[in-house]
């Protein structure tokens, strides 16, 4: 249903009521748009006006913002930021060949840059920004396009590609494993295990893959892979992780697996769109050109399917 036009505010008014909730003053707002401070004041009260609800107590000169103006100063930040971000995309790509791409960091930089540009080569109007996110959030509020997103059909209202599954591999540089003879599975239970924050459970389920039931212990958390693999190259201890992650590091034998072969994960790895977006051109040539090129992975990529 849309909403009736008496209910939506100008920019101006916005602007200025946002500004005033950020700086905390009619002065500081008004410097900060470049306008008077009575010209803030008016838009103030205009938008007061409008809505029917007082937004600010007025102390003397000071106006301190209602717990109702707290709530809407979120919602018009949110919203004036959507746009401020939809006006940058039109104005770097006329055309409106811009697709707003959020990434896990370590694939995004390990498995996804180095194919990048081939496909800005199928597609050289279309322009990719990327941000990186560790969790699912809310597509409205942040204003991608799409998602890559490892774990489950978990997004509500979204469509999903699947692209692969994990496998992984328990790795320490070669000096820890030197010093700390590993003869069977149950030997790394004594060791410093480094964890990911998103897989509490990986620990526990290599071990019982290779029938060692005992709990994990916990060790050193980080909330990406990235430093996990430093800590691991740096001796620190044994890091879990994904096969295609770690190529680099196994290849150069910088990590070598601590002991057992690359056991199946849980979770897979997932293209994830708004279903209201599905059909934006950008969207639909990436989307295409991401499934092609995950099917037309050779093994010496090490993508489990």
């Amino acid at each position: 249903m849309a909403t009736p036009r008496r209910l939506l505010p100008s920019l101006s008014q916005l602007a200025a009521f946002e500004s005033v909730c950020r700086t905390g003053s009619t002065l500081a707002a008004a410097g900060d748009l470049n306008l008077t401070q009575g010209a803030v004041s008016r838009l103030i009260q205009n938008l007061e006006s409008q809505l029917g609800v007082a937004l600010f107590l007025r102390e003397g000169r000071r106006l301190v913002p209602t717990d109702a103006a707290t709530a809407y100063a979120r919602d018009v930040s949110r919203a004036m930021d959507l746009i401020s971000r939809g006006s940058m995309r039109v104005r770097s790509t006329p055309g409106g060949g811009t697709l707003a791409l959020s990434i896990l960091p370590t694939f995004g930089t390990r498995w996804l840059a180095p194919r990048l540009p081939g496909f800005l080569a199928q597609h050289p109007g279309i322009t990719i920004n990327l941000g990186t996110r560790l969790r699912p959030f809310d597509f409205d509020g942040e204003g991608f396009d799409a998602a890559i997103h490892f774990g489950e059909r978990t997004w509500p209202d979204a469509g999903y590609a699947r692209l692969f599954g994990e496998r992984m591999i328990a790795c320490c540089a070669p000096g820890f494993r030197a010093s700390h003879p590993i003869a069977a599975a149950a030997d790394l239970i004594g060791l410093p295990l480094l964890q990911l924050e998103t897989r509490p459970g990986a620990w526990a389920d290599w071990l019982a893959h290779h029938g060692v039931m005992e709990p994990a212990p916990q060790g050193m958390l980080f909330d990406q892979f990235a430093p996990m693999i430093q800590a691991a190259i740096y001796g620190m201890g044994v890091a879990l992780l994904p096969e295609f992650l770690a190529r680099t590091e196994l290849a150069e034998g910088r990590l070598i697996g601590a002991w057992g072969g690359a056991v199946p994960g849980r979770g897979s790895y997932w293209l994830v769109w708004p279903l209201a977006g599905g059909d934006y051109p950008p969207l639909v040539a990436f989307r295409q050109w991401l499934v092609s090129e995950v099917q037309g992975t050779g093994p010496e990529d090490m993508l489990p399917r």
